[in-house]
């Protein structure tokens, strides 16, 4: 089974690597280095070489020169100052030696012998450098030079020079592994702290790959330290691009679990949606079975109350259908009818409505008007939400209520409709789901007049409402005072304001 490296092995192996490449570039450089030096030498030493055979050639031309007849002169050999070494010969017009001598040290000069003299045979009178090597004597560096009928050969030994040379090659050698070595130390330590901020981003990088991000859980993930991205450096360059890679997942993450959480509670909201409306819907059917079956039955119940009780259980479901269609089409964001609404009219004519349907309450109405109180939008829909807000006042407060339609339109581009009453008030804990769909301050299933109260649709229907029209609408309650406040644009704002709303209300 195969195993992923650690992210130590990871670093030691990077370092490894830049170790070796480091290393091989510094040899191959002072490789270089003593190849080019130890020719440069070899170059010089060898010209300084040869210009001391041409000298020594011509200073033996010269003195060879004033004894033209004697062709086996070699006496400039015993002057003094001459190097030990040197040789030289004297050759006929043939080229043919015909007398060689070598100076020797504290001693006069010695007649080469014939083995030597073979080895200095063939040379060109061309006042080239010729190498040749002297048994007995090493390695030569020689010419001939030509001056009318005399030719004389001149040399001196190459070895002092060759074993120059060789010692510069090993003393430059022995320098560049002392460097090699020294640099090898100095890069690995360079190179061993220029890393570490890389092996801390890769201990970040596998720390946060352990981290149980498929769970779902949003955690902190663990950051590169600031001090490991610096982005003047290659090492915080890649720090500062894995902080930032992490903090997009850390939002994706968020996102992703905000995502399921809205959609387990849209599928929470979903099904008990789907309770409530089985439930309202069950009711006024099974009270519309029930009269139908004792009708049918012939039993002693009155035809007229049979009837009125199945016509209100049918106007009951109608409502209730009529509602969800309206809320169905909402979510969906179909446009509603467009047109322009007086609202001081509009909620005159629901405050007559309602004080004829309950007259045991106090009634009233207040016109704020700084500018004229016209909206863009469905005259209909928003009767039907001043309505409902009135109908709720009179249906949760006591006879004797005062409720209050006002209408307010100020400069700043919006209509107010406020609806308040002094009542006993919206419990506290209903507050922050009274406009969601089925909410009731009585929650039981088994009311004790079931034909009576709302479905908990009317005040989710003016949310949405209000939300279509671009508007918005909140609510305020304390014992004694429960307001409803609905905030629409002015006509000339409204104009763009009708949008789609989502399935909580909120505009889109």
């Amino acid at each position: 089974m195969s195993r992923r490296p650690s992210v130590r092995m990871r670093t030691r192996s990077i370092r490894t690597r830049l170790l070796v490449f480091v290393s091989a570039t510094l040899v191959v450089v002072c490789v270089a280095m003593g190849l080019i030096t130890a020719l440069f030498q070899h170059a010089y030493l060898m010209g300084e070489l040869d210009d001391r055979v041409r000298n020594v050639a011509e200073r033996a031309l010269g003195e060879a020169s004033s004894h033209p007849g004697l062709d086996d002169d070699l006496t400039f050999l015993r002057a003094d100052g001459q190097p030990a070494g040197l040789l030289s010969a004297r050759l006929d017009e043939d080229g043919t030696i015909v007398s060689a001598a070598v100076v020797v040290q504290d001693a006069p000069p010695r007649e080469l012998s014939a083995g030597r003299r073979t080895a200095l045979a063939g040379i060109r009178a061309d006042g080239a450098m010729h190498t040749r090597s002297v048994p007995g004597l090493g390695t030569y560096r020689v010419t001939v030079l030509v001056y009318g009928d005399v030719r004389v050969l001149a040399g001196l030994p190459m070895d002092d020079v060759q074993d120059m040379i060789s010692g510069l090659v090993l003393i430059e050698a022995g320098v560049a592994v002392a460097g090699l070595a020294a640099a090898g130390c100095v890069c690995a330590v360079v190179i061993r702290r220029q890393l570490r901020p890389l092996g801390r981003v890769a201990a970040t990088a596998a720390e946060v790959s352990r981290a149980p991000l498929g769970h779902g859980e949003v955690t902190a993930l663990t950051r590169v330290p600031e001090r490991d991205t610096d982005p003047g450096s290659e090492a915080g360059q890649v720090g500062a691009a894995l902080n930032h890679l992490l903090d997009h997942v850390e939002s994706s993450l968020a996102e992703q679990q905000r995502g399921e959480e809205r959609m387990r509670r849209s599928e929470e909201r979903m099904r008990r949606f789907l309770a409530d409306a089985g439930h309202e819907l069950r009711t006024p059917l099974a009270s519309i079975a029930g009269y139908a079956e004792l009708m049918n039955r012939g039993t002693d119940v009155e035809p007229a109350l049979a009837w009125r009780r199945v016509s209100a259980e049918s106007a009951r479901m109608t409502g209730l259908v009529e509602d969800l269609l309206l809320l169905a089409h909402l979510d969906e964001g179909r446009p509603l009818q467009s047109g322009e609404v007086d609202l001081a009219a509009l909620v005159a004519e629901a405050v007559w409505d309602a004080r004829a349907a309950g007259s045991d309450h106090d009634w009233q109405l207040e016109l704020r008007l700084d500018a004229p109180a016209s909206v863009t939008g469905d005259e209909a829909r928003l009767h039907q939400v001043v309505a409902g807000l009135l109908a709720n006042a009179r249906m949760h407060t006591p006879a004797g209520t005062r409720v209050t339609a006002a209408v307010e339109a100020a400069g700043d581009g919006r209509c107010v409709i406020r609806v308040r009453d002094n009542g006993p008030g919206i419990p506290q804990a209903l507050l922050p789901t009274v406009f969601e769909r089925f909410t009731r301050a009585d929650t039981s299933r088994s009311r004790a007049d079931a034909h009576s109260g709302g479905s908990g649709l009317g005040l989710a229907v003016a949310a949405a409402i209000s939300a279509a029209h671009g508007g918005r609408i909140r609510v305020h309650s304390v014992p004694g005072h429960t307001e409803f406040t609905i905030e629409l644009p002015a006509a000339s704002e409204a104009q763009a304001a009708v949008r789609t709303v989502s399935g909580d209300g909120v505009p889109v």
